[in-house]
């Protein structure tokens, strides 16, 4: 489950119709988005890393032991961040669940043309899948009795199963995704080298934030959505991707258990530690820093937030603290959505007061 995918099925449309960022009137930071979006990566033209041809062994994300006889070359994939992953990889998979969708939403890596859409992610289409013979399926899954994994097992394809998000340790859960598939795929080398890059832009950015003149370190991401003129918000709370960046990044999270308690709906997702609320819910961080997914178009929930009286009377946005991320900035992505967000926070964090 990815951060679209909790949404009723009129919100998910509204949402992936959704292409144009809107600024509430509040400080914009600078996109880097659309730079993120070069052809098949951002950096493979030039790849000098090595492509092992050895039989893999490893185990997945869940426990079982998947075996090739040599790297998987056809890969078909199921969910978005590891759609990202093999991009980043420099390999294109012949085959992903709802390419529109990824198109619509994540920039980091571009999707190219030409590959086969085998239907939604919750439910693929297994025999288009098995028409595009791809030799490993890469899906998401939290145990072995997914029904995709188990549906795809008993059809004889190699399956690797990834954990989608890992809220005791999100951000080492997207480096462990991101190495699983190059394990598998034969692309180690190549891994190794943007985990290292990953990793040399977080402790670049920290050095950029240390010492950051902020009138709270509180702060909350959040997103939402518009349906049936009701205007729904959904904070990212502990364990959630985009809130433990920010706190890699000095940053102390604002919407607790406590809170969600009083003001949460249906309490926070125990595997991607998200939460629901509305507006008003939005009133018990206080003075906290806000941050916030800039998906919408017009009709969306962003210009829904600048119309409402709650939105406007909250400090961080009479101050000139309410922040939107640059539109399509994956919340559940892989290395290159995190560069991405790690970016935003930081082009707000280091900004100089006007």
């Amino acid at each position: 489950m990815t951060r679209v995918r909790r949404l009723t099925a009129s919100a998910v449309a509204v949402l992936a119709g959704a292409l144009v960022a809107t600024g509430c009137g509040t400080t914009d930071v600078k996109s880097r988005a659309g730079a993120a979006a070069s052809p098949a990566s951002q950096d493979c033209a030039g790849d000098t890393t090595a492509t092992s041809k050895k039989p893999v062994t490893l185990t997945d994300g869940i426990g079982r032991k998947v075996k090739l006889d040599k790297p998987a070359r056809r890969i078909a994939v199921l969910e978005w961040q590891q759609v990202e992953d093999a991009l980043t990889l420099c390999v294109t998979p012949v085959a992903v669940a709802d390419p529109k969708g990824y198109r619509t939403w994540v920039s980091a890596e571009k999707l190219p043309a030409g590959v086969t859409d085998i239907g939604t992610r919750e439910e693929p289409d297994l025999d288009t899948l098995l028409a595009a013979k791809p030799d490993l399926v890469v899906v998401e899954a939290f145990d072995a009795k997914d029904k995709t994994l188990t549906a795809l097992e008993k059809r004889g394809i190699p399956v690797l199963a990834t954990r989608g998000a890992n809220p005791k340790d999100p951000i080492g859960n997207v480096r462990d995704v991101f190495t699983m598939i190059g394990a598998a795929t034969g692309r180690t080398e190549r891994a190794q080298q943007v985990v290292k890059q990953f990793d040399d832009h977080f402790a670049a950015a920290k050095k950029k934030v240390t010492g950051a003149d902020l009138p709270t370190k509180d702060f909350l991401f959040f997103d939402g959505w518009l349906e049936g003129g009701n205007l729904t918000v959904r904070p990212y709370g502990k364990g959630a991707l985009f809130t433990a960046i920010g706190e890699e990044l000095g940053m102390k999270p604002a919407w607790t258990d406590k809170i969600n308690k009083a003001y949460g709906d249906g309490g926070v997702d125990p595997a991607y530690g998200l939460a629901q609320t509305d507006v008003e819910g939005l009133t018990a961080v206080g003075d906290a820093n806000l941050f916030y997914a800039n998906d919408e178009g017009a009709g969306g929930y962003v210009k829904a937030l600048a119309k409402n009286p709650v939105w406007k009377s909250l400090p961080a946005v009479k101050q000139g603290r309410a922040h939107p991320f640059p539109a399509r900035v994956w919340g559940a992505g892989g290395p290159r959505s995190c560069e991405q967000a790690i970016d935003a926070y930081v082009d707000v964090l280091t900004q100089k007061k006007k």
